[in-house]
């Protein structure tokens, strides 16, 4: 969907397409998009990938379609630094059967896809630099507008849906100027927010880019830009690896893909005006994964330190007041673990849904509280719930198992919904539970490890509460999120 990021083209925005007139060989995936080694989970990723990644995915129910089919775009996970929308999970399972049309889409990743630099920005027409992995997901989402007729989708009715990273840039885009009237309705899961953490402004951003150049012993200005444009990717990879400490990089305020912090956009209702599905799994990351302390006495100096003058309604939320031990929940974990989820995914997650069914748009909220069959002693983690959405059930991996005609049902059910939203904006539809919306009870449903569905209210209140009174008193412009 894009001129290969190559050359020049690396740290620039996505060029269309240039058009060809012989047969397109489409009988593989394209290359994932170039990427460090995170773990297990995304080597085959890691391995194969290129900068020459600019690929998307169509997968049809039926060809040719009798009727224009509602379009789901997929933006997949990954912590924007991994992952890829070139494999089977999601193109090979059973959501298209619901009578949708699904567009799964590689973006630039990492060092590949945020790196700024003053000499990028000085280059820009724009006059910025990094999100380059955000322009590329604007630029798919132009070419489905434009293209995905020919393959029977309905370019005024998409859906853009993402998982973890791909949740917050979801959010993103929502904000964005350049894409927030590109699509129709937005769905994310295990779902971090566009604001889960404040993104760096263009000039902190442009310093983390200078460092690491300097490390490299690299020189400053468009010189040192044409070194860094030569060396390899795996060079790159590599490089960025080996400095102490590593260097990441991710979304910035560059004032053209981003113009503010995605929060205030939020608070004041000038997001996109479109129907909002979201959610969290009931454990999403422990405590391990963020370096959280699981001794009670530290954990109450981290949640003190971040909370400042609500502390004592933080603490006594989790049950830490006044030097208490507090118990692990059978559901959500131990304290720690509770801290991790609430601070990073689900409060975050509640606030954006507040503001959003506080502009007035159809906001619907879900928990997925059922672990992977036979991994039920550590519950319902980040993922688990993308093979219930997908129809694809994997053999290895963290959210493997035998799964069971329970998940075979519960899987169809969710892709009900999924597929009901992207049809009309509501999930409901005859013959699955009905789901209310978001409301101010703050009303959602819960997938439940026994498969069933049960409606319930004001999830995590009292330490999201906490979370949406620090936000409310962070947020510079008067916000709309206030508890009922």
């Amino acid at each position: 969907y894009a001129q290969p990021p190559v050359g020049d083209l690396r740290w620039h925005e996505p060029l269309p397409v240039k058009p060809w007139t012989e047969v397109w060989t489409a009988s593989s995936f394209g290359a994932p998009c170039a990427q460090p080694l995170m773990g297990d989970w995304n080597r085959h990723d890691a391995e194969a990938g290129k900068e020459d990644c600019l690929f998307l995915n169509v997968v049809t129910p039926v060809w040719p379609a009798k009727q224009p089919l509602p379009v789901m775009l997929w933006l997949h996970g990954g912590g924007n630094e991994g992952g890829s929308a070139s494999n089977a999970f999601y193109n090979g399972g059973a959501l298209v059967t619901h009578g949708v049309l699904l567009v799964t889409v590689n973006y630039r990743l990492g060092i590949f896809g945020f790196f700024a630099h003053p000499a990028l920005s000085a280059e820009s027409t724009h006059h910025g630099s990094g999100n380059y992995g955000l322009m590329d997901q604007v630029l798919a989402l132009r070419w489905v507008r434009e293209n995905i007729a020919n393959f029977g989708g309905d370019p005024n009715n998409i859906t853009v849906f993402g998982q973890s990273a791909g949740a917050v840039d979801t959010g993103l885009l929502m904000t964005s100027s350049l894409s927030k009237d590109l699509f129709q309705r937005a769905i994310a899961e295990s779902s971090g927010t566009s604001f889960s953490l404040s993104l760096a402004p263009l000039a902190y951003a442009e310093k983390t880019g200078e460092a690491f150049a300097a490390g490299l012993k690299i020189a400053a200005g468009a010189d040192g830009l044409k070194q860094l444009r030569q060396l390899t990717a795996q060079q790159l990879l590599a490089s960025q690896s080996s400095q102490s400490p590593p260097s990441y990089f991710l979304p910035d305020i560059d004032g053209w893909v981003i113009a503010r912090q995605p929060a205030s956009v939020f608070a004041a209702g000038e997001e996109a005006a479109i129907p909002l599905l979201f959610g969290t799994t009931a454990r999403e990351f422990g405590a391990a994964i963020f370096r959280v302390p699981t001794a009670q006495d530290a954990l109450r100096k981290t949640i003190a330190d971040f909370y400042g003058g609500l502390a004592p309604q933080a603490l006594a939320a989790y049950g830490l007041a006044e030097g208490a031990e507090a118990s692990s929940d059978p559901l959500y974990g131990s304290p720690a673990d509770q801290w991790a989820a609430d601070i990073v995914f689900r409060c975050p997650a509640t606030a954006q849904g507040g503001w959003h069914n506080a502009a007035q748009h159809p906001t619907y909220e879900y928990e997925f509280a059922h672990a992977s069959p036979g991994q039920e002693a550590q519950g319902a983690v980040h993922s688990s719930d993308l093979p219930y959405v997908f129809g694809y059930f994997p053999r290895w991996g963290n959210i493997a198992g035998k799964f069971t005609d329970t998940d075979i049902q519960l899987s169809d059910l969710m892709e009900s919904y999924w597929t009901n939203f992207a049809k009309t904006g509501n999930p409901n539809s005859a013959g699955v539970p009905e789901r209310p919306q978001f409301g101010v009870e703050r009303t959602f449903i819960r997938f439940q490890q026994d498969g069933k569905v049960v409606p319930l209210a004001n999830l995590r209140d009292g330490p999201c509460g906490v979370y949406r009174d620090s936000l409310a008193a962070r947020t510079p412009i008067k916000p709309l999120l206030k508890k009922p």
